[in-house]
């Protein structure tokens, strides 16, 4: 039986564990997907040793940085962005090849696209955290120009309180990388003029829980078009797939 996992410190509910074994189930796959809780990136080679079976992995927080040094290959998307939350398992004889790629793109750039029109040219990425690096990649290979948006002083990023109504019209695709709105603190959301926003703006919130962020929500009375990132999450899940079963060494 092949086996697929994630790796993560700690592991609460996982979206992976209950999406590929209920994939595995209704397609008569041979295979189970496990949790591996790992306090240190260090035991990776012990998860790899005690499994044997393993096929492929996905990498969680805090490890898409930590893994990149005990792999063998990445791929150039992967070593752009300078994370992986993928590895694929190859079994060469005795010995164990691993490489890294990066499924956030591809989730995030398949979700967001459809709703991109041309008046889309420049876009906020809210949060200067691990995914926001993703999505600033997935944005520029849509082709459009991206700014940082920070609570602190940062090189290249503008602070919340300096967004005014003209750079709402200029910048009107909006991606939420922070955690802010999430479950149970449903009640918060970032600091920006909403009232500025309107049919041509886009909020994307990465936040799937719950289905419709306060983010989501105010944007939406002035009418933005919102989206959350479930099907990013699923999307992500596909490529996964995809990328364990490619036949790229």
């Amino acid at each position: 039986m092949d086996k697929y996992g994630l790796i993560g410190y700690p592991l609460g509910h996982s979206f992976s564990i209950s999406y590929f074994n209920q994939k595995f189930a209704d397609e008569n796959i041979d295979a189970v997907y496990e949790n591996y809780e790992i306090p240190s990136i260090d035991l990776l080679a012990e998860v790899l040793d005690s499994n044997p079976e393993l096929k492929g992995l996905n990498v969680t927080i805090p490890y898409k940085q930590k893994v990149i040094p005990f792999l063998d290959n990445i791929s150039p998307e992967a070593r752009a962005i300078g994370a992986v939350n993928v590895i694929k398992v190859i079994h060469e004889g005795k010995n164990i090849k691993l490489k890294g790629y990066n499924s956030d793109v591809i989730g995030f750039t398949q979700s967001i696209e459809p709703m991109l029109e041309r008046h889309h040219k420049k876009a906020l990425i809210l949060g200067t955290g691990g995914a926001s690096k993703a999505i600033d990649y997935g944005l520029k290979s849509l082709g459009l120009e991206t700014v940082f948006v920070s609570r602190y002083e940062r090189p290249d990023t503008i602070q919340y309180q300096r967004i005014t109504h003209e750079v709402i019209k200029e910048y009107n695709v909006i991606v939420n990388c922070t955690p802010m709105g999430m479950f149970p603190k449903t009640d918060e959301c970032p600091l920006l003029p909403y009232e500025a926003m309107d049919s041509h703006t886009i909020l994307y919130d990465l936040i799937y829980n719950p289905d419709e962020t306060l983010f989501m929500k105010r944007g939406a009375e002035y009418g933005a078009n919102v989206k959350n990132g479930l099907e990013m999450l699923l999307l992500q899940a596909f490529a996964s797939w995809d990328f364990w079963h490619n036949d790229d060494k």
